[in-house]
């Protein structure tokens, strides 16, 4: 049977408040902090969930649960820091704030499975997967030779293949996390446009990649009879438990990890880190390819969304990033990476130093003096000379009065010459907001949790993480406050 909700989101307020009525008479009894969530969600408005998942029921069969309770329903069990379904069903069997502010009857709550089969659901796809189980071993990711450097990409294709391939046959919307997406975009993203916490008109993106353990070790089992020959190193394929996942290096704690790579890319400028999309990738998967990936998909679900500036750590620090930059009018503030240090030899005898500042005659960086953005070039002159003092450079390159100018265009290297100059006071007044990318990992991960899932499936991890992104730009909304604890003070 197809859900049926003609009440909308007034019949939730009004059965929330009718139910904590009953059950709550003495409003005093419920501290400060659970009457804030309870007035977000009085005002959170779901109903539009209905009417978008109704094409993924049956037109026969029981009643089911309406799916804007559900939603709301995982929305609470976060907003409680509760993240095992079988904690939260007892709990929704013993509490009943907790059933009633997820639109449920006391007595009448969803079991295990319902959540399950509500993810089933969510997720455009027969499979839990995007790969199938079976398949040849990994790869397997070597330790980086420095502390606190990434691992070396183990796939077999560069930054400038996989932008090529990606413009050539470019992701599609039609992913088995679409509609999950489809919900968080137009219940949640959009109103955060909506209260202009976000300007999608020109909006500057930071991107992050951050390691999701899923388990401790890969698991994995024979399918072949090799090993009963006395063969045990052969590379037949295995039957891999979460196929999805793999073996990568955590740059932070120093340790390998079983799991995801997370990417995450979020508007930089936004007071509350809000995230503006999300893509799962293997945990070997090298950071600049999860941008690439990510960046690609995120076009295909927002296609309008208007990117001004990208923001990205050292690991992104390849020349084709900017070159794509370049083609799509995005300003890109990228670290450079420090494995990169040598000068480059520029024209003639000139050469540029690793944050491409020009190197003089005598060995000296010369002094910035100003950019010509309408020409797209920087503009260096000689460190010795002053223009109000003269100078003092024993060999002057130059017969200029104000000795030698240098003009490098950014079409010569877009990497070193970009406007801003790297290093300038524009240049890392932007760039220092890159840490917003950071901030929104440590809400995901610690704040509500994300690891503590314990889930086999890209189906329930994209579920979870999708539940804790809405539940971010939630908290970040300014919403009007209707003070039920007082009105029901009122009513009792």
């Amino acid at each position: 049977m197809l859900p049926n909700n003609p009440g909308g989101h007034t019949a939730y307020q009004d059965f929330l408040f009718a139910k904590l009525s009953i059950y709550y008479p003495n409003p005093k009894a419920l501290d400060s902090k659970t009457w804030q969530i309870i007035e977000r969600f009085y005002q959170l408005d779901l109903s539009h969930v209905d009417e978008m998942m109704k094409d993924r029921y049956s037109v026969f069969g029981p009643e089911p649960r309406l799916p804007s309770s559900m939603l709301r329903c995982i929305l609470v069990a976060l907003s409680f820091q509760i993240s095992s379904y079988t904690k939260w069903t007892r709990q929704l069997k013993i509490n009943p704030l907790y059933a009633i502010l997820s639109g449920f009857n006391f007595g009448d709550t969803p079991g295990i499975s319902t959540f399950y089969d509500f993810h089933k659901r969510m997720w455009l796809s027969d499979t839990n997967n995007f790969n199938p189980h079976i398949k040849p071993p990994k790869i397997s990711v070597s330790k980086p030779k420095k502390s606190g450097d990434k691992a070396d990409s183990v796939e077999k294709i560069t930054v400038d293949e996989l932008i090529t391939q990606l413009q050539f046959l470019p992701p599609t919307n039609d992913q088995p996390q679409s509609l999950l997406f489809d919900i968080f975009n137009t219940q949640f993203l959009a109103e955060s446009i909506n209260q202009e916490l976000i300007t999608p008109e020109a909006i500057k993106l930071a991107g992050d990649g951050t390691p999701v353990v899923t388990s401790a070790q890969m698991r994995k089992k024979r399918i072949c009879s090799c090993f009963d020959e006395g063969i045990c190193d052969c590379q037949c394929d295995r039957c891999f438990s979460q196929p999805d996942c793999d073996i990568g290096w955590d740059s932070h704690r120093k340790a390998f990890y079983h799991g995801y790579d997370l990417y995450l890319l979020t508007d930089a400028t936004s007071d509350n880190d809000l995230p503006v999309f999300p893509f799962l990738s293997p945990a070997s998967r090298h950071d600049s390819l999860g941008f690439v990936h990510t960046f690609f998909h995120m076009q295909a679900h927002l296609p309008h969304l208007n990117v001004d500036a990208l923001l990205l750590d050292s690991a992104h620090d390849a020349m084709p990033l900017y070159v794509f930059c370049s083609h799509n009018n995005i300003t890109p503030f990228i670290d450079l990476n420090n494995k990169r240090a040598a000068p480059l030899k520029y024209k003639d005898e000139l050469s540029i130093d690793c944050d491409g500042v020009p190197i003089c005659m005598q060995g000296l960086r010369m002094r910035r003096d100003g950019t010509e953005p309408k020409k797209f070039r920087l503009k260096f002159r000689c460190p010795l000379m002053n223009r109000e003092h003269g100078g003092s450079c024993p060999k002057p390159c130059s017969d200029a009065k104000f000795g030698r100018t240098v003009h490098l265009p950014m079409k010569d290297n877009p990497r070193l010459f970009n406007i801003p100059p790297r290093g300038s006071n524009a240049w890392n007044l932007q760039y220092k907001n890159r840490t917003s990318a950071e901030r929104a990992n440590k809400r995901i991960k610690i704040d509500y949790q994300l690891e503590n899932g314990k889930h086999r499936s890209s189906r329930e991890w994209y579920c979870r993480l999708f539940a804790i992104l809405m539940s971010i730009h939630l908290d970040a909304w300014n919403l009007p406050q209707f003070d039920l604890q007082n009105r029901l003070t009122q009513a009792s």
